[in-house]
């Protein structure tokens, strides 16, 4: 069976909420299985919606990553716009006084830090608040649903946050809307809840293998493979290096200009091993208002379903850092839901003083970072909750 996802089954079944008064969560990137705008489906299919939220990014999915996003008005449906991403994450009573079901609808990244999945935890909330309805439409996890790839730290509740705000791994497999289905039960809501299950989807099935065009969900990850390196990379960002932000190569490549690419050029080949390939490349990176030309790594995964993204992301930090002791350092990272961007790596993470176990020696380092990336109790605890075959 192709692969559809929830927006489509809801379009081809007419369902009995069709006509009440819809709130809808969502952004541009949220499309049917032929690329249409979800939203704009919707209206063009007769189902009432009446006002629209939205989260990170915006409802155009291209806000810079963790800017303020204020309130305005669709151009493609004409509706008006709350920003879920700006004075708050919740919706007020006033927001969705005058709606009947509260519609989600965003393409995820399969990575705990990714936003769109706590936006949800809050969408559900409210809606529990406010006596709602609420519906997720589901679509596939991209890093695919094989729950023995998912990797930790777990969470530490210390450091609960809106880049991980409940206690899962940073890679979890699985569907936002297993996901909604999990917290519902495990936070005690007991929402008002429906998953709109998507067709034709198997949990050894990557976005490779879906047949579908890439739709961006954000504007750093513009392809599958940036988005495989993401749960690794994603921590350079608490780093003086930069991760091509604003490049075509984004979450694909590191760079500094006092990386010494020969000697990271050994340790991958000689500690990473063959899990990818890499390419010397230089890229016009933007640093301090000016943008330069600046000398980095591309990375190529070699095989996406095997790929361990957090351990090699957090191996390969290990290593730059202890190569370059006088010019790697830790910054902060600010973003609207952190202002001074302190503790970022911590935050990524999930767990305290996490720059203090990169002081360690290489193979005390390994021992830790060994531990802290299991998540045995995560498989058994999701399993229930897994709706994908």
């Amino acid at each position: 069976m192709p692969l559809q996802f929830g927006i489509d089954v809801v379009l081809k079944n007419e369902p009995d909420w069709k006509k009440l008064r819809i709130g809808m969560l969502t952004n541009d990137a949220a499309k049917t299985k032929t690329g249409l705008n979800s939203r704009k489906a919707l209206v063009d299919a007769g189902f009432n919606l009446t006002k629209l939220f939205s989260p990170e990014h915006g409802i155009k999915a291209i806000g810079t990553d963790g800017a303020f996003m204020h309130d305005g008005q669709d151009e493609l449906t004409g509706l008006p716009i709350t920003s879920l991403y700006g004075e708050k994450y919740m919706p007020t009573e006033s927001d969705v006084n005058d709606v009947d079901v509260m519609l989600f609808d965003i393409p995820d990244a399969g990575t705990r830090f990714y936003t769109y999945l706590w936006s949800m935890t809050y969408w559900m909330e409210a809606a529990l608040k406010y006596n709602k309805q609420v519906i997720i439409l589901d679509r596939p996890n991209p890093l695919g649903g094989n729950i023995s790839m998912s990797e930790g730290p777990m969470l530490d509740a210390e450091m609960s946050s809106f880049i991980g705000r409940f206690n899962i791994p940073i890679k979890h497999q699985c569907t936002l809307g297993e996901l909604a289905n999990y917290f519902n039960k495990t936070q005690s809501w007991n929402a008002q809840l429906t998953v709109i299950k998507c067709e034709g989807w198997k949990r050894d099935k990557l976005f490779y293998d879906w047949n579908i065009r890439w739709s961006n969900p954000s504007p750093a990850l513009q392809n599958i493979e940036a988005t495989v390196l993401y749960p690794g990379l994603c921590f350079f960002e608490a780093t003086n290096i930069s991760v091509g932000r604003g490049t075509q190569y984004s979450f694909e490549w590191i760079g500094a200009d006092w990386l010494n690419l020969p000697a990271i050029n050994m340790v991958c080949q000689n500690i990473l091993g063959d899990d990818f390939k890499i390419e010397t490349l230089s890229l016009p990176i933007l640093l301090n208002g000016e943008t330069r030309i600046t000398k980095g790594i591309r990375f190529k995964v070699i095989e996406p379903s095997a790929y361990d993204a957090v351990l090699n992301g957090l191996l390969l930090l290990k290593l730059v850092k202890d190569i370059h002791p006088k010019d790697f350092k830790w910054v902060p990272y600010p973003t609207n839901a952190n202002p001074t961007g302190n503790n970022h790596l911590s935050l990524l993470l999930g767990i305290p003083n996490a720059e203090d176990l990169f002081e360690l020696p290489l193979q005390n380092w390994l021992q830790q970072i060994s531990i802290l990336l299991r998540v045995e109790d995560w498989r058994n605890q999701i399993k229930p909750f897994l709706v994908y075959k």
